[in-house]
């Protein structure tokens, strides 16, 4: 029987994470092909799975398509200004330590306007997860070109090609600190929940990678559909788990390494404070 039917009959079955959605916001504003709603959906049956009191979980976002999703969470949830998820976290985190917060937001808001916060919070291990969802472009604001951005890929800000080397983000997050450091898929989503799961339960900073498409506006100009980008993501991705932090860029015309890349344990920022607020 078709859902329609269903619907009709009242027999329509409960989405597994009805209870985590804001259902009266759905339709939601992310475009067919996007990779967003997969990573989403991941992030929330990591927070089911973990165990942890959903009552003390935050997240956080920034502006961006991705930052939408703080807005469908029934938890509570914040939608920052452009850049800014991670000091507002910290304010969260700081003010009341026993939240658990999550920054769910994308590559331009977090490592562009975002940056400077995002390598200081990982430098002070401020206990947060930080999952970025990238798609290589400004996806919300037409599609310019990103600190993500491959080399010579087209955006409407780089119509001949990028000129400019991109981030290699798990080498950025590792050089300035972070406990937890991984890179994934939307096509990888069973190892993309457990992922996010782990990172939710590590102390200290955590940073979970990502990588889904921009159909709209990265795909069109370089002439790229959903199914031929999740092509490269099962065809051009390999999994190396402990592999070294320089040898992650994202580039398609080789493997892209996915995985766990660092899992260390460092003390946060909150137990160093407690610690000097003792020695005074």
């Amino acid at each position: 029987m078709s859902l329609t039917a269903l619907a009709k009959n009242g027999a329509v079955p409960d989405h597994p994470l009805e209870d985590l959605i804001r259902s009266d916001r759905i339709p939601h504003i992310w475009c067919p092909g996007c990779g967003i709603g997969t990573a989403f959906a991941a992030c929330l049956s990591a927070m089911k799975a973990s165990g942890i009191d959903l009552q003390t979980i935050c997240m956080v976002s920034g502006i961006g398509c991705s930052g939408r999703a703080a807005g469908y969470v029934k938890l509570d949830s914040f939608h920052t200004t452009h850049g800014r998820a991670i000091p507002f976290a910290t304010g969260l985190k700081l003010g009341n330590p026993k939240l658990n917060v999550v920054v769910f937001s994308g590559d331009g808001d977090l490592f562009a306007i975002g940056g400077n916060h995002f390598i200081h919070a990982a430098r002070r291990n401020i206990d947060l997860t930080v999952i970025c969802l990238n798609n290589l472009n400004y996806g919300m604001t037409g599609g310019q070109v990103a600190a993500t951005t491959p080399f010579l890929a087209r955006t409407t800000t780089t119509p001949a090609g990028n000129p400019e080397a991109p981030f290699n983000l798990p080498l950025l997050a590792w050089a300035a600190g972070a406990t937890y450091v991984a890179r994934w898929t939307i096509l990888h989503t069973r190892e993309l929940t457990e992922c996010i799961q782990k990172a939710m339960k590590k102390s200290g900073f955590s940073f979970v990678e990502v990588l889904g498409p921009c159909p709209v506006n990265y795909g069109r100009r370089n002439k790229e559909k959903s199914l031929q980008t999740l092509k490269l993501y099962q065809e051009q991705t390999i999994i190396r788990n402990n592999a070294d932090p320089t040898d992650l860029e994202v580039d398609f015309s080789k493997k892209v390494v996915l995985g766990e890349f660092v899992d260390k344990e460092r003390s946060t920022c909150i137990e160093n404070y407690d610690k000097t607020c003792r020695l005074m």
